[in-house]
Protein backbone atom coordinates (compact mmCIF):
# COMPACT_ATOMS: atom_id res chain seq x y z
CA UNK A 1 0.00 0.00 0.00
CA UNK A 2 1.30 3.38 -0.91
CA UNK A 3 1.82 5.98 1.11
CA UNK A 4 1.03 9.87 1.22
CA UNK A 5 1.87 12.97 3.07
CA UNK A 6 -1.12 15.30 2.48
CA UNK A 7 -1.10 19.19 3.10
CA UNK A 8 -4.76 20.62 4.13
CA UNK A 9 -5.65 24.17 5.06
CA UNK A 10 -8.62 25.01 7.04
CA UNK A 11 -9.19 28.44 5.52
CA UNK A 12 -11.40 31.05 7.42
CA UNK A 13 -12.03 34.89 6.44
CA UNK A 14 -14.23 36.97 8.24
CA UNK A 15 -15.76 34.38 10.11
CA UNK A 16 -16.64 31.87 7.38
CA UNK A 17 -14.80 28.94 6.60
CA UNK A 18 -13.50 27.76 3.17
CA UNK A 19 -15.59 24.29 1.72
CA UNK A 20 -14.62 22.74 -1.58
CA UNK A 21 -16.91 20.03 -3.35
CA UNK A 22 -15.48 17.64 -5.43
CA UNK A 23 -15.73 16.48 -8.29
CA UNK A 24 -18.26 13.70 -8.81
CA UNK A 25 -15.85 11.08 -10.94
CA UNK A 26 -12.85 10.78 -8.96
CA UNK A 27 -11.00 11.45 -5.94
CA UNK A 28 -11.17 10.09 -2.35
CA UNK A 29 -14.27 11.15 -1.47
CA UNK A 30 -16.76 12.14 -5.15
CA UNK A 31 -19.27 14.61 -4.84
CA UNK A 32 -18.57 15.78 -1.20
CA UNK A 33 -17.66 19.08 0.36
CA UNK A 34 -14.02 18.73 1.42
CA UNK A 35 -11.14 20.85 2.54
CA UNK A 36 -8.46 21.71 -0.01
CA UNK A 37 -5.45 20.27 -0.01
CA UNK A 38 -3.18 17.39 -1.66
CA UNK A 39 0.00 15.59 -1.43
CA UNK A 40 3.36 16.21 -0.54
CA UNK A 41 6.20 15.76 -3.84
CA UNK A 42 9.15 14.60 -3.04
CA UNK A 43 12.17 16.90 -1.79
CA UNK A 44 9.40 19.94 -1.22
CA UNK A 45 9.08 21.33 1.82
CA UNK A 46 6.05 21.18 3.66
CA UNK A 47 4.90 24.90 3.81
CA UNK A 48 5.98 25.01 -0.04
CA UNK A 49 4.09 21.83 -0.81
CA UNK A 50 0.81 23.79 0.89
CA UNK A 51 1.17 27.00 -1.09
CA UNK A 52 1.57 24.74 -4.22
CA UNK A 53 -1.55 23.05 -3.72
CA UNK A 54 -3.82 25.82 -2.74
CA UNK A 55 -2.49 27.51 -5.93
CA UNK A 56 -3.14 24.30 -7.70
CA UNK A 57 -6.62 24.11 -6.92
CA UNK A 58 -8.39 27.43 -5.89
CA UNK A 59 -6.22 30.15 -8.05
CA UNK A 60 -3.44 32.36 -8.15
CA UNK A 61 -5.25 34.93 -6.43
CA UNK A 62 -6.42 33.94 -3.41
CA UNK A 63 -3.70 35.20 -0.68
CA UNK A 64 -3.05 33.72 2.43
CA UNK A 65 -2.00 36.19 5.54
CA UNK A 66 -1.08 33.64 8.21
CA UNK A 67 -0.38 29.93 8.14
CA UNK A 68 0.02 27.89 11.26
CA UNK A 69 0.25 24.33 11.98
CA UNK A 70 -2.38 22.87 13.37
CA UNK A 71 -2.42 18.82 13.74
CA UNK A 72 -2.58 15.85 11.74
CA UNK A 73 -4.63 12.77 11.23
CA UNK A 74 -4.30 9.22 9.67
CA UNK A 75 -6.41 6.90 7.86
CA UNK A 76 -6.30 4.38 4.35
CA UNK A 77 -8.57 5.71 2.21
CA UNK A 78 -9.99 4.31 -1.31
CA UNK A 79 -8.95 7.17 -4.47
CA UNK A 80 -10.44 6.98 -7.63
CA UNK A 81 -8.96 8.48 -10.77
CA UNK A 82 -10.26 10.60 -13.25
CA UNK A 83 -10.36 7.23 -15.53
CA UNK A 84 -12.15 4.97 -13.22
CA UNK A 85 -9.50 3.00 -11.45
CA UNK A 86 -9.08 3.42 -7.93
CA UNK A 87 -6.53 2.53 -5.54
CA UNK A 88 -5.69 2.29 -1.52
CA UNK A 89 -3.65 4.63 0.16
CA UNK A 90 -2.34 5.02 3.78
CA UNK A 91 -2.46 8.94 4.15
CA UNK A 92 -1.02 11.43 6.67
CA UNK A 93 -3.08 14.62 6.97
CA UNK A 94 -1.12 17.65 7.89
CA UNK A 95 -3.89 20.27 9.02
CA UNK A 96 -2.64 23.92 8.97
CA UNK A 97 -5.18 26.67 10.42
CA UNK A 98 -4.95 29.50 7.18
CA UNK A 99 -6.35 33.32 7.16
CA UNK A 100 -7.17 34.35 3.74
CA UNK A 101 -6.28 38.11 3.28
CA UNK A 102 -9.72 37.97 0.34
CA UNK A 103 -11.91 35.69 -1.13
CA UNK A 104 -11.00 35.18 -4.73
CA UNK A 105 -11.58 31.60 -5.83
CA UNK A 106 -10.75 29.78 -9.04
CA UNK A 107 -11.11 25.82 -8.74
CA UNK A 108 -9.37 23.54 -11.34
CA UNK A 109 -10.96 20.07 -12.05
CA UNK A 110 -10.53 18.54 -9.08
CA UNK A 111 -13.70 20.23 -7.80
CA UNK A 112 -17.13 21.90 -8.81
CA UNK A 113 -17.90 23.99 -5.86
CA UNK A 114 -16.89 26.14 -2.91
CA UNK A 115 -18.60 28.35 -0.56
CA UNK A 116 -17.90 30.56 2.42
CA UNK A 117 -19.72 29.24 5.31
CA UNK A 118 -20.51 30.06 8.81
CA UNK A 119 -19.95 27.80 11.45
CA UNK A 120 -23.48 27.39 12.08
CA UNK A 121 -24.45 26.21 9.10
CA UNK A 122 -21.33 23.54 8.26
CA UNK A 123 -23.79 20.65 9.35
CA UNK A 124 -26.04 21.34 6.66
CA UNK A 125 -23.44 20.80 3.80
CA UNK A 126 -22.65 16.97 2.69
CA UNK A 127 -19.11 16.25 4.42
CA UNK A 128 -16.74 13.97 4.05
CA UNK A 129 -15.56 11.90 6.92
CA UNK A 130 -12.35 13.50 7.43
CA UNK A 131 -14.03 17.14 6.50
CA UNK A 132 -16.27 16.14 9.24
CA UNK A 133 -13.22 14.57 11.95
CA UNK A 134 -11.40 17.87 11.20
CA UNK A 135 -13.88 20.46 11.93
CA UNK A 136 -15.59 18.41 14.80
CA UNK A 137 -11.81 18.59 16.42
CA UNK A 138 -11.76 22.38 15.58
CA UNK A 139 -14.52 23.07 17.54
CA UNK A 140 -17.28 24.01 14.64
CA UNK A 141 -19.39 20.95 14.51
Amino acid sequence: MRQRTIVCPLIQNDGAWLLCKMADDRGVFPGQWALSGGGVEPGEKIEEALRREIREELGEELILSHITPWTFSDDVRTKTYADGHQEEIYMIYLIFDCISANREIVLNDEFQDYAWVKPEDLASYDLNVATRKTLTLKGLL
